[in-house]
């Protein structure tokens, strides 16, 4: 459960699906949705997607900011730079990556983080 500045509890299964619905909005290819929660102590679900472009990942990223906004949600974190092929938003519970295709492919999260629970994978 995240505590938005709405002082609404939020649970952050929902909380990831709309990042990942925003990103499917945005046209984000490859999104998964992975349930962590008995894997690590940090967050309940990573949603990890690709973005075929520098501009598509910044579009992503906006979209994901503006829809959690409308729930009163604001990162805790951004990493990363379009420019680098990877970007972070850490909103505690729920981390959201978008990676260029080669920096997906070469930090292979979905492998670090196999023993979590695929909830939605989008090809």
């Amino acid at each position: 459960m995240i505590n938005s500045e709405k002082g609404l509890l939020i649970d952050s299964a929902a909380i990831a699906k709309k990042a990942t619905e925003a990103a499917l909005e945005k046209q984000a290819v490859d999104i998964l949705m992975l349930d962590i929660r008995e894997e690590a102590s940090f967050a309940d679900y990573l949603v990890i997607c690709t973005a075929e472009s520098q501009r598509q990942t910044q579009a992503i990223c906006e979209e994901v900011e503006r829809v959690l906004k409308e729930e009163g949600l604001r990162p805790n974190r951004r990493e990363g730079k379009v420019e680098s092929g990877w970007m972070l938003l850490d909103y505690g519970d729920v981390i959201i990556h978008v990676f260029a295709p080669s920096e997906r492919e070469f930090y292979n999260l979905e492998s670090l983080w196999s023993k979590g629970t695929p909830v939605v994978r989008i090809l």
